[in-house]
């Protein structure tokens, strides 16, 4: 089976460099400028199923590539809450002791203040991504986030490459030929 791994177009937040999971943004013009571009090149692949974050740049982008189709929301491959961190840049955060310690944290165990730790958020985005492979009897579709795109890539493909080298570009993402049987990934490639 495909899956489709689709990174949301931009939003305000992503254009200055700000941390956003879940703070529940629209896309920005240039976002959907950018998606509109991608789509009408024919970038993006059809699927039998398409699911989203529910977030609502999730949902725009959805509509914008795919028109008003039934999918199905996920709670669990929402983007990483980062807390008190939300909608703050690295330098408004830069000299926060807590922030510090999140950056700095090799064990994935420190949380942003009432956020999320990365193992946290692994963990989540792991329940998130098996519910939709059972859910998936043909190729599907997942509008998701940057974080979320990393974190199940890094899964499915440890040690391959790092957080940044994973994370694709707004309205990018990958495809992967995945067997459901043996729960691994036999191929991926970029969008």
């Amino acid at each position: 089976m495909e899956i489709h791994l689709i990174r949301h177009g931009k939003t305000l937040a992503n254009e200055k460099r700000l941390y956003c999971g879940s703070t529940d943004l629209p896309l920005s013009e240039n976002g959907r400028v950018e998606i509109i571009r991608l789509k009408e090149q024919g970038v993006y692949p059809s699927a039998d199923m398409l699911f989203t974050s529910g977030l609502l740049r999730a949902e725009q982008t959805l509509e914008i590539i795919y028109g008003y189709v039934e999918s199905m929301v996920i709670p669990q491959i929402t983007e990483f809450d980062f807390g008190l961190f939300e909608m703050k840049s690295y330098e408004e955060l830069k000299e926060d002791a807590d922030y510090q310690a999140w950056i700095t944290d090799l064990t994935g165990d420190v949380k942003c203040p009432d956020g999320d730790s990365k193992m946290m958020f692994e963990r989540r985005v792991a329940d998130g991504f098996n519910q939709i492979i059972n859910k998936a009897e043909k190729d599907a579709v997942i509008i998701c986030h940057g974080g979320v795109i990393v974190s199940i890539m890094e899964r499915l493909m440890p040690g391959e490459r790092n957080f940044y080298e994973w994370q694709p570009e707004p309205g990018r993402g990958y495809t992967l030929l995945y067997d459901n049987v043996s729960e691994r990934l036999k191929l991926y490639k970029p969008i």
